[in-house]
């Protein structure tokens, strides 16, 4: 049988997440599918990066942990389709969160497929879901 959790414990699960990676995170968007893990070097261009606000996760509920905020970037640094993302601590070294970038069926959606460099954008949805409810 699978290990099954309450929704508490799920969204404390969830919870550790933005607490580990800390304030001021920053994300990167890059071109390319993502590394195969975050402890793998970085991979693709670099189209964007930006530091989240300083509370940049919702509270969990019912198991789901929502960007809070407004994540835009005002300026895109290179010009590109969106490929991955990855989210660091405020250094910009440690890898904590990772996964696919696009307009629909990805881990974070954005308001557009790719950009010019100087373009804004601004990303539209992310969560993180706990499982093994």
């Amino acid at each position: 049988m699978a290990l099954q959790y309450s929704v508490a414990v799920r969204n404390a699960k969830l919870d550790a997440v933005e607490t580990a990676i800390g304030v001021s995170a920053i994300l990167r968007l890059r071109t390319g599918a993502p590394p195969a893990n975050c402890a793998t070097a970085d991979s693709g261009t670099v189209l964007a990066e930006l530091t989240l606000p300083s509370d940049w996760m919702a509270a969990a509920a019912a198991g789901v942990k929502g960007k809070s905020g407004t994540w835009q970037d005002a300026s895109a640094d290179a010009s590109g389709t969106f490929g991955h993302f990855r989210v660091y601590d405020s250094g910009g070294t440690v890898c904590g969160i990772q996964g696919t970038a696009g307009t629909s069926g990805t881990d974070m959606i954005v308001d557009s497929a790719s950009v010019t460099a100087g373009q804004s954008f601004t990303v539209n949805s992310f969560n993180i879901t706990a499982g093994n409810s």
